[in-house]
Protein backbone atom coordinates (compact mmCIF):
# COMPACT_ATOMS: atom_id res chain seq x y z
CA UNK A 1 0.00 0.00 0.00
CA UNK A 2 1.42 3.46 -0.90
CA UNK A 3 1.82 6.41 1.58
CA UNK A 4 1.05 8.94 -1.15
CA UNK A 5 -2.68 10.06 -0.25
CA UNK A 6 -2.55 9.69 3.13
CA UNK A 7 -4.26 11.84 5.92
CA UNK A 8 -1.80 13.77 8.27
CA UNK A 9 -4.33 12.54 11.46
CA UNK A 10 -2.59 9.12 12.01
CA UNK A 11 1.09 10.40 11.87
CA UNK A 12 0.04 13.96 14.44
CA UNK A 13 -2.16 11.59 16.49
CA UNK A 14 1.26 9.26 16.97
CA UNK A 15 3.39 11.86 17.37
CA UNK A 16 1.40 13.77 20.01
CA UNK A 17 1.46 10.17 21.70
CA UNK A 18 5.39 9.27 21.67
CA UNK A 19 5.53 12.90 23.15
CA UNK A 20 3.62 12.69 26.04
CA UNK A 21 5.39 9.52 26.75
CA UNK A 22 8.76 11.26 26.35
CA UNK A 23 7.37 13.53 28.75
CA UNK A 24 6.22 11.49 31.19
CA UNK A 25 9.53 9.33 31.35
CA UNK A 26 10.83 12.74 31.58
CA UNK A 27 8.76 13.70 35.05
CA UNK A 28 9.63 10.29 36.63
CA UNK A 29 13.04 10.80 36.59
CA UNK A 30 12.87 13.94 39.07
CA UNK A 31 13.68 12.06 42.42
CA UNK A 32 12.38 13.26 45.50
CA UNK A 33 15.80 14.54 47.23
CA UNK A 34 17.30 12.65 50.20
CA UNK A 35 17.30 16.12 52.40
CA UNK A 36 14.03 17.23 54.13
CA UNK A 37 12.49 20.90 53.55
CA UNK A 38 14.67 23.81 52.35
CA UNK A 39 17.85 22.25 52.36
CA UNK A 40 15.91 19.60 50.22
CA UNK A 41 14.16 21.91 47.87
CA UNK A 42 17.58 23.83 47.52
CA UNK A 43 19.13 20.55 46.75
CA UNK A 44 16.47 19.64 44.02
CA UNK A 45 16.71 23.15 42.48
CA UNK A 46 19.44 22.57 39.40
CA UNK A 47 17.37 18.95 38.87
CA UNK A 48 13.73 20.92 38.47
CA UNK A 49 15.61 23.91 36.55
CA UNK A 50 17.09 20.95 34.18
CA UNK A 51 13.63 19.68 33.74
CA UNK A 52 11.74 22.61 32.81
CA UNK A 53 14.59 23.18 30.26
CA UNK A 54 13.69 20.39 28.61
CA UNK A 55 10.23 20.31 28.78
CA UNK A 56 10.02 23.73 27.94
CA UNK A 57 12.12 22.30 24.40
CA UNK A 58 9.50 19.26 24.03
CA UNK A 59 6.76 21.63 23.85
CA UNK A 60 8.08 23.57 21.64
CA UNK A 61 8.65 20.96 18.93
CA UNK A 62 5.31 19.67 19.86
CA UNK A 63 3.63 22.94 19.05
CA UNK A 64 6.11 23.40 15.80
CA UNK A 65 5.38 19.74 14.83
CA UNK A 66 1.26 20.95 14.56
CA UNK A 67 2.20 24.36 12.61
CA UNK A 68 4.50 21.82 10.04
CA UNK A 69 2.28 19.10 9.78
CA UNK A 70 -0.76 21.29 9.48
CA UNK A 71 0.80 22.28 6.28
CA UNK A 72 0.26 19.11 4.65
CA UNK A 73 -2.61 17.79 2.41
CA UNK A 74 -1.28 14.24 2.64
CA UNK A 75 1.72 12.08 4.43
CA UNK A 76 4.16 10.89 2.23
CA UNK A 77 6.55 7.82 2.70
CA UNK A 78 9.51 9.91 3.29
CA UNK A 79 7.48 12.14 5.57
CA UNK A 80 6.69 9.22 8.12
CA UNK A 81 10.28 8.47 8.33
CA UNK A 82 11.03 11.65 8.77
CA UNK A 83 8.85 12.22 11.48
CA UNK A 84 9.68 8.71 13.11
CA UNK A 85 13.40 9.88 12.74
CA UNK A 86 12.89 13.02 14.71
CA UNK A 87 10.76 11.44 17.45
CA UNK A 88 13.48 9.17 18.29
CA UNK A 89 15.87 12.08 18.67
CA UNK A 90 13.48 13.43 21.01
CA UNK A 91 12.98 10.26 22.74
CA UNK A 92 16.82 10.91 23.81
CA UNK A 93 15.90 13.64 26.15
CA UNK A 94 15.41 11.56 29.66
CA UNK A 95 18.55 9.38 29.11
CA UNK A 96 20.08 12.86 28.87
CA UNK A 97 18.61 14.30 31.59
CA UNK A 98 18.85 10.47 33.35
CA UNK A 99 22.57 10.94 33.11
CA UNK A 100 22.90 14.28 34.31
CA UNK A 101 20.75 13.16 37.47
CA UNK A 102 23.03 10.01 38.37
CA UNK A 103 26.43 11.72 37.47
CA UNK A 104 25.79 15.63 38.02
CA UNK A 105 26.37 18.55 35.75
CA UNK A 106 29.80 18.42 34.55
CA UNK A 107 31.93 19.17 30.96
CA UNK A 108 31.27 15.87 29.79
CA UNK A 109 27.34 15.68 31.46
CA UNK A 110 26.54 19.12 30.00
CA UNK A 111 27.96 18.32 26.36
CA UNK A 112 25.75 15.32 25.84
CA UNK A 113 22.56 17.54 27.16
CA UNK A 114 23.70 19.84 23.63
CA UNK A 115 24.64 17.00 21.81
CA UNK A 116 21.13 14.98 22.41
CA UNK A 117 19.53 18.60 22.15
CA UNK A 118 20.43 18.67 18.41
CA UNK A 119 19.41 15.51 17.04
CA UNK A 120 15.69 16.94 17.82
CA UNK A 121 16.64 19.67 15.20
CA UNK A 122 17.87 17.64 12.39
CA UNK A 123 15.55 15.39 12.88
CA UNK A 124 12.71 17.98 12.64
CA UNK A 125 14.52 19.65 9.63
CA UNK A 126 14.39 16.65 7.88
CA UNK A 127 10.59 16.49 8.31
CA UNK A 128 10.39 20.38 7.49
CA UNK A 129 12.12 19.65 4.24
CA UNK A 130 10.22 16.60 3.46
CA UNK A 131 7.20 18.33 3.93
CA UNK A 132 8.31 21.52 2.23
CA UNK A 133 8.87 19.57 -0.62
CA UNK A 134 5.38 18.21 -0.81
CA UNK A 135 3.25 21.71 0.38
CA UNK A 136 2.60 24.49 -2.22
CA UNK A 137 2.14 27.23 1.02
CA UNK A 138 4.73 29.42 2.27
CA UNK A 139 6.11 28.38 5.61
CA UNK A 140 5.29 29.37 8.80
CA UNK A 141 8.47 28.03 10.32
CA UNK A 142 11.99 29.64 8.80
CA UNK A 143 15.26 27.28 8.17
CA UNK A 144 17.05 30.71 9.10
CA UNK A 145 15.67 29.79 12.71
CA UNK A 146 16.41 26.06 12.18
CA UNK A 147 19.99 26.71 11.43
CA UNK A 148 20.47 29.27 14.12
CA UNK A 149 19.04 26.59 17.01
CA UNK A 150 21.19 24.18 15.44
CA UNK A 151 24.35 26.51 15.62
CA UNK A 152 23.71 27.50 18.91
CA UNK A 153 23.31 23.97 20.38
CA UNK A 154 26.67 23.10 18.20
CA UNK A 155 28.20 25.84 20.27
CA UNK A 156 27.06 24.92 23.50
CA UNK A 157 28.87 21.62 23.00
CA UNK A 158 32.47 23.10 23.35
CA UNK A 159 30.83 25.63 25.55
CA UNK A 160 30.14 22.59 28.03
CA UNK A 161 33.97 22.53 28.54
CA UNK A 162 34.54 25.99 29.29
CA UNK A 163 31.55 25.70 31.96
CA UNK A 164 28.79 23.33 32.29
CA UNK A 165 26.38 26.08 33.33
CA UNK A 166 27.23 28.44 30.06
CA UNK A 167 26.39 25.57 28.02
CA UNK A 168 23.09 25.21 29.26
CA UNK A 169 22.46 28.65 28.82
CA UNK A 170 23.13 28.26 25.45
CA UNK A 171 20.34 25.79 24.71
CA UNK A 172 18.29 27.65 27.06
CA UNK A 173 18.48 30.72 24.68
CA UNK A 174 17.38 28.64 21.30
CA UNK A 175 14.12 27.63 23.77
CA UNK A 176 13.27 31.63 24.04
CA UNK A 177 13.80 31.59 20.21
CA UNK A 178 11.27 29.67 19.58
CA UNK A 179 9.02 30.38 22.48
CA UNK A 180 7.31 33.20 20.45
CA UNK A 181 4.83 32.07 17.76
CA UNK A 182 5.58 31.84 13.63
CA UNK A 183 4.88 35.60 12.30
CA UNK A 184 1.69 33.79 10.52
CA UNK A 185 0.09 32.22 13.46
CA UNK A 186 0.85 35.79 15.15
CA UNK A 187 -1.37 37.27 12.62
CA UNK A 188 -4.35 35.11 13.07
CA UNK A 189 -4.77 35.40 16.77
Amino acid sequence: MSAKGVGTGRLEAFSDGVIAVIITILVLELKVPARNGVAGLLAALPTVLLYLLTFVQIGIYWVNHHYLVDEADTVTHGMFWANLMFLFCLSLFPFAMEWIGAKGLSSFTAALYAAVSILPGVGYMALWTQIRCTSGGSSQISRGKQVASLLLYAMAIPAAWYRPSASLALVAMVAVLWLLPPKATRREE
